[in-house]
């Protein structure tokens, strides 16, 4: 497979430098502007080829990944029209809030495969909850193509498009609620006497945990609660305590207002 992505910044050269360290068979071609960007890319992994050129870049692809700011995605298209063969080539557009049909009219061609993907910032370590849509003229392979990418770089779900701003809200936004929590409950370790740095090393190892533990059970999280909540406890009040200065219901509504 041949990829060619425009755009080097920061989820443009994650997905680069992260494809180059799998075990995919895959060329990679990089497009900035940016020369300085193209050099670290360069000197980290050689075998990426750079250019400043785009349409040199996409002529060759079967991918042509398109890794720049939303307002930049229409006259990037417009920029390598000419040197896209839309019969074969595959769009794929990471940029958020601009959907398939926008990307195909600005194609210009009905009959383009276009894909959109979501990843988050931990794409970066190959740990990206990435969400994958794309219109009906795709193929079963082409599809499983995309997927093998974003599988490379983590995990990767193919969902309807009309679910693409949920998902966005849940995993893209979400890694920052996250850290947010982590800050949280550092900030508390702190005020129970526990240096700021052990706090949070403490409370990434819980993470781990908890994740880990529901992957390997299948249960649903309350299930895991249950077994430390012992009546009368010390957890069940700290839950309560949580929700009564709206816990689940901040999550809630951050994760509505952030769609």
């Amino acid at each position: 497979m041949k990829i060619a992505i425009i755009g080097a910044g920061n989820m443009g050269g994650a997905i680069a430098r992260g494809l180059a360290h799998s075990n995919m068979d895959i060329n990679i071609s990089v497009a900035d502007l940016a020369q300085d960007k193209l050099d670290e890319l360069k000197a980290e992994y050689a075998a990426i080829e750079v250019s400043t050129d785009s349409m040199a870049v996409v002529a060759n692809a079967d991918v042509v990944l398109l890794a720049v700011k939303p307002w930049l995605v229409e006259p990037v298209i417009k920029g390598v029209l000419p040197a896209l063969d839309l019969s074969r080539q595959i769009i794929l557009s990471i940029a958020a809030g601009v959907d398939i049909a926008t990307l195909t009219s600005w194609l210009g061609n009905e009959n383009a495969v276009v894909f959109r993907a979501i990843p988050n910032t931990a794409i970066s370590i190959h740990q990206s909850m990435t969400f994958v849509s794309h219109n009906a003229n795709v193929t079963t392979s082409q599809v499983a193509e995309v997927e093998a990418i974003f599988n490379a770089l983590g995990k990767a779900a193919v969902i309807e498009e009309r679910l693409m701003g949920a998902a966005t809200s849940l995993c893209s936004c979400g890694i920052a609620f996250a850290m947010r929590y982590v800050r949280a409950a550092t900030e508390g370790g702190v005020e129970l006497g526990i240096y700021p740095n052990d706090a949070k090393q403490y409370v990434l190892q819980t993470l781990r945990g908890a994740v880990e533990l529901l992957e390997a059970t299948g249960n649903n999280p309350e299930v895991e609660i249950d077994k430390v909540t012992t009546p009368g406890g010390i957890t069940i009040k700290g839950l309560n305590a949580m929700e009564a200065h709206g816990f689940t219901n901040s999550v809630i509504e951050g994760l509505k207002a952030s769609k």
